[in-house]
């Protein structure tokens, strides 16, 4: 039975009058590919001044994985080359920019750029930047109580028996749609915690496999994310000695993920990439419950302030960040209270409610949200594939979307416009943060490949 927009009530209001509130809501509910620009975005300064968080916090953060180097070199040789950094590259895509603006019919305005976190060391997402920081950070903090560890220890005393043999007495678990739970769950199993990943439907099976297979527990729901986070969050709550990561209002994981702005300044640098008021930075970062993409615009925005510009990039069928940033009510709503499925063949956003701690806390500084289909998502990951030889999850490609949008959408036209950008936008960067991919099986990754390869043939 199809239901009347005037029969359904969300907070008591029917979606006419959501609609009618925020014409954007209509947008949404069509599933139609849109773009949000944000009204509240402050001054960097002004937005800066009101916050719970600041730099100090992001330096801290910085200097607790720079202290758990030389254990991540030992544990991980794979960081070895990074001296037990975990970092990703960054590449300039000439290629993608050149064929998106052939088939768009544009011009891409300034140099395009990828930062690859979908090539990070340990479990090949950017949810190895504040997964894997929020357990180093839990283990130090278990180490430290138990005088196990002093300051001015060197931390390869993590990979050792009586370490080993302290964290398993405690437990750690994560409600996760697959990225989340491989790094938590690939990290605390090294570090011997006991650890219960609570996986969603949407969760792709090499995920269950490989962290079964690191002796990690993995529960199954039939449904969404929010159902897997609720449920890990419940079971937690029985066990004074589990610690539950929290992706929905995590601080420590949200400033895991910030560091990553500190290490890009420096990248940039190398690269010879100024970015200032005459040399802006337009950044896209895929988004599903908001706190990895969050975390690192936040600390992108405390870095270079006024000149850095992020955009959350999110599937038609799940913008709930857009959704609650849209309408001011964050995490109180949710896609499937306006009749939107959730259903994403991009499993790492397929969230339906947003975490309301990085909706409140990013809201004066976010450019605005836009969302794309699933179908051009997989076209993006062929074209990725086929002109940069770099082979990317879904999710990881929503970001890709951006340049083109800011070239051609009207709202985001409207936006350079009030913000003096038109003229110095083509000196600028525009950066697409791919998230996730470099573990995909290989099998995995030739049906994604041939299916965005059907679909820009069609």
């Amino acid at each position: 039975m199809k239901m009347n927009n005037a029969d359904c009530m969300v907070m008591g209001k029917n979606w006419e009058e959501w609609e009618k509130e925020f014409p954007i809501v209509k947008e949404i509910r069509s599933l139609k590919e849109t773009v949000w620009i944000n009204p509240d975005k402050l001054p960097f300064d002004e937005a800066a001044e009101d916050c719970q968080l600041g730099m100090e916090d992001i330096l801290d953060a910085s200097r607790r994985l720079e202290r758990f180097a030389s254990y991540l070199r030992r544990a991980f040789p794979e960081t070895e080359k990074s001296g037990g950094i975990i970092e990703s590259p960054l590449k300039e895509i000439s290629g993608m920019k050149q064929v998106l603006e052939e088939r768009e019919n544009i011009r891409i305005p300034g140099r395009l750029w990828v930062k690859l976190d979908s090539h990070l060391p340990i479990s090949g997402s950017i949810k190895a930047r504040g997964g894997i920081y929020e357990i180093l950070k839990t283990a130090e903090d278990i180490a430290l109580r138990h005088g196990l560890l002093k300051e001015g220890d060197d931390y390869q005393v993590f990979d050792s028996e009586p370490f080993r043999k302290l964290f398993s007495q405690y437990s750690i678990g994560v409600g996760s749609t697959g990225n989340l739970g491989l790094s938590i769950g690939i990290m605390s199993a090294k570090m011997g915690f006991q650890v219960t990943v609570h996986m969603s439907a949407d969760a792709r099976q090499w995920k269950k496999d490989m962290l079964r297979s690191k002796g990690v527990t993995v529960k199954e729901y039939a449904s969404d994310y929010s159902i897997a986070v609720q449920e890990g969050r419940k079971m937690a709550e029985k066990d004074p000695y589990c610690h539950f990561v929290d992706d929905e209002n995590s601080r420590t994981l949200f400033l895991g993920y910030s560091v990553a702005a500190l290490r890009l300044k420096e990248q940039f640098k190398q690269a010879g990439i100024q970015v200032d008021q005459e040399h802006p930075l337009f950044v896209y970062l895929p988004c599903g419950v908001g706190g990895g993409p969050g975390g690192v615009a936040f600390g992108l925005k405390q870095v270079f302030g006024d000149s850095v510009h992020c955009f959350f990039a999110e599937p038609t069928h799940s913008c709930c960040m857009m959704l609650g940033m849209a309408t001011g009510e964050n995490s109180r709503v949710s896609v499937q209270d306006f009749g939107i499925d959730n259903r994403t063949a991009a499993d790492g956003l397929a969230v339906g409610r947003p975490s309301g701690f990085v909706g409140e806390l990013m809201r004066p500084f976010m450019d605005g949200c836009y969302s794309l289909s699933d179908e051009r998502m997989y076209q993006l990951l062929a074209l990725m594939a086929d002109r940069e030889k770099l082979y990317l999850e879904p999710s990881a490609l929503a970001g890709a979307w951006g340049p083109v949008l800011l070239a051609e959408s009207p709202r985001m036209q409207e936006l350079l416009m009030k913000q003096g950008l038109e003229k110095h936008v083509s000196s600028g960067t525009q950066l697409i943060w791919a998230t996730g991919g470099s573990m995909v099986p290989e099998q995995e990754m030739k049906e994604y490949c041939r299916k965005g390869k059907a679909l820009l043939d069609h």
